[in-house]
C-alpha cells in the first residue's frame, strides 16, 4: 500500500501541534506564517467563537497537545484508545461511531454494569479493534474521520514518532485527545512545551465542540454541578472523615497496587471531591512520589496504612470477584487486622479512566461508601451484577435525566 501521498478524503483538516516535526498550533501557523499559536482555552465553557459552526459548516477546536484542529463536518467514524474518551463519546450519543478502543471486551463488560441503570442507553463493542498499541496499517484500514487519542501518548508506543503521527494526521484523520491529564503525568520528551492539563469535564467540553454537542455537554455538566453542590453541602468536617485506600489486587500473584485518591487529574475525579484521608499517602509518604503514579504494596504496608474503608478496583470489570477478595483479606493473618476488613467496609469500584458517565455513578457510589450517614447507605455490589438499584430519594443524580440527554431527548 502506498502511503506517501495524501489520500484522505476532504473531511477534516488537521492543524494541530506535533512537537519536533514542524506542525505548529493553529492552521495559520505554517512555515512562513507570522501568526502565533492559538491559545488553548481551559474553561468548561467554550469560547465565544471556538466550536461554533459558520455557514459553510466548518468549525475548529483547540486543545493541548494538538493545538487547533479544523473540521468541515461532524466526524462519523471515530478511532479511540482509552476509556475516558470512550465514555465521553457515549455521553455525546456517539457510541455507535466508535470503530476501535483498547480492550473492548473489558470496556463493554464494565459499561454494561452502569448503563443498565440508564433507560435506552446501551453499547455493543463486540469485535472492535483493540487499539493499544495501534499500528499505522490498521489506522489506514479503519480510515477514521478523527482519532480521539492523545498524540503525546501514542508517541510512547513502539514504532511511532513525529513523522508517523503527522502521516496519519494528514493522510487519514486528525488526532484529538488528552490523556496525560489523568494524573498530570510528565509528558514524553519533546512534548513538555505544548502540553497542558485539563479536568475531566474540560476535556469533555472540548470533545462536545468537535461533535457539535454543546447542548448535551451543558446538560450533563448541570447534572454534575448539582451532585457537587449536594456533596459540598453534606460533607462532614475533616476531623470526622474516614481514612481510605484505593487499591487493585493482582490476578496472578500477591501484589497489590495503591492509587492516590486526592491527586490532581481525572483519575481521582470521583474521590478527590469527597476529601477522605488517603491512608496510603500517610503510610507511604515520599515513596508515593509527586506524579500520581501507583505504588506496589504488600500486606504489611497495607496494614500500616490501616484504612477505615478499602476501595477495590477490578470486581465490576470482572477481573476479580469481591467475595474472593474479602475472603483473601479475612483469612490472611496480616490483613485480617486492617480496620476496613474487621468492620466489613470493603467495596467495589469501577475504573479510574473515567468520563462523565462513570464519574457521575462513581462519585455517588464512593460518597455512599465513605459517608453512609450523609449520603445514604451503599447497598453493596454483587459480583457479576449491574450497578445496584438505589431508591430515587437516595440517588445523587436523576438517572432518567442523564439517559434522556444521552439519547438526545429533552436536551
Amino acid at each position: 500500500m502506498n502511503h506517501e501521498n495524501p489520500t484522505r478524503r476532504d473531511y477534516v483538516k488537521y492543524g494541530g501541534a506535533l512537537v519536533g516535526g514542524g506542525l505548529l498550533a493553529g492552521c495559520a501557523s505554517q512555515p512562513g506564517s507570522e501568526s502565533t499559536p492559538a491559545e488553548t482555552s481551559k474553561g468548561d465553557e467554550p469560547s465565544s467563537t471556538e466550536g461554533q459552526t459558520p455557514e459553510d459548516g466548518r468549525h475548529s477546536v483547540t486543545m493541548s497537545p494538538m493545538g487547533t484542529v479544523e473540521f468541515e463536518a461532524i466526524p462519523q467514524d471515530v478511532f479511540t484508545i482509552l476509556g475516558h474518551h470512550v465514555d465521553m463519546l457515549v455521553a455525546l450519543g456517539r457510541a455507535d461511531a466508535i470503530n476501535a478502543m483498547h480492550a473492548p471486551e473489558y470496556h463493554q463488560s464494565l459499561y454494561q454494569k452502569f448503563l443498565h441503570r440508564l433507560d435506552g442507553v446501551s453499547v455493543d463493542w463486540d469485535g472492535l479493534y483493540s487499539s493499544w498499541p495501534p499500528t499505522k496499517e490498521k489506522l489506514y484500514e479503519l480510515d477514521s474521520d478523527v482519532h480521539i487519542a492523545d498524540p503525546a501518548k501514542v508517541a510512547t508506543a513502539e514504532g511511532w514518532d513525529d513523522s508517523s503521527l503527522r502521516e496519519i494526521g494528514s493522510n487519514v484523520g486528525p488526532w484529538f485527545g488528552n490523556t496525560l491529564s489523568g494524573t498530570h503525568q510528565e509528558p514524553p520528551s519533546g512534548w513538555a512545551d505544548v502540553y497542558e492539563y485539563y479536568t475531566l469535564w474540560e476535556i469533555f467540553g472540548k470533545l462536545a465542540q468537535v461533535f457539535r454537542e454543546i447542548d448535551r455537554y451543558e446538560a450533563l455538566t448541570s447534572v454534575r454541578e448539582s451532585v457537587m453542590q449536594t456533596i459540598r453541602a453534606r460533607l462532614p468536617p475533616e476531623s470526622e472523615r474516614p481514612s481510605a485506600a484505593l487499591v487493585i489486587f493482582s490476578t496472578s500473584d500477591e501484589r497489590i497496587w495503591g492509587y492516590k485518591m486526592n491527586h490532581p487529574g481525572y483519575y481521582a475525579a470521583h474521590t478527590r471531591p469527597l476529601g477522605a484521608t488517603d491512608a496510603l499517602a500517610d503510610a507511604v509518604g515520599d515513596r508515593y512520589g509527586d506524579d500520581g503514579r501507583n505504588i506496589t504494596l504488600d500486606s504489611e504496608l497495607l496494614l500500616e496504612a490501616d484504612p477505615d474503608v478499602l476501595l477495590v478496583l477490578g470486581p465490576m470489570a470482572e477481573s476479580h470477584t469481591l467475595d474472593d477478595i474479602r475472603s483473601q483479606l479475612e483469612n490472611n493473618e496480616v490483613t485480617r487486622e486492617i480496620t476496613a476488613v474487621q468492620e466489613g467496609r470493603i467495596y467495589a469500584q469501577g475504573a479510574r479512566r473515567q468520563g462523565p458517565i462513570l464519574n457521575l455513578f462513581q462519585t455517588e457510589m464512593t460518597a455512599k461508601q465513605l459517608y453512609p450517614d450523609q449520603f445514604g447507605k451503599w447497598p453493596g455490589y454483587a459480583d457479576g451484577e449491574p450497578y445496584p438499584k438505589i431508591p430515587a430519594e437516595e440517588q445523587l443524580f436523576d438517572r432518567q435525566r442523564v439517559a434522556d440527554v444521552i439519547n438526545g431527548a429533552n436536551v
